[in-house]
C-alpha cells in the first residue's frame, strides 16, 4: 500500500510527507521528494537532510502527499 501511494506521488512529481521510524528506533517526520523505488526501499531527497537519502519501506510508519493550495485571491 504504502510503495503503491510512493509510486503515485513519483508520477505527479508531489512531496510526500512520512513519518518514518530509523533503525536505531528514532522517529522523524519529514517531507521528501521520491526519485527512484526499489523493491524494498526508495531513494529520494530528504528536504530535512538537504541530500538525497534511501528509505526502507517497513520503517515508513505513515505517508500522504503534501497538496500545495492555490493562494486566495480578493
Amino acid at each position: 500500500m504504502i510503495k503503491k501511494q510512493l509510486f503515485h506521488a513519483m508520477q505527479k512529481n508531489l512531496d510526500v510527507e512520512m513519518i518514518y521510524i530509523s533503525n536505531t528506533n528514532q522517529i522523524s517526520q519529514r517531507k521528501i521528494k521520491v526519485l527512484k523505488l526499489n523493491e524494498h526501499s526508495m531513494a529520494a531527497y530528504c528536504y530535512l537532510r538537504k541530500t538525497t537519502r534511501t528509505f526502507t519501506y517497513s520503517n515508513i510508519l505513515s505517508c500522504i502527499p503534501v497538496i500545495e493550495k492555490e493562494p486566495l485571491v480578493m
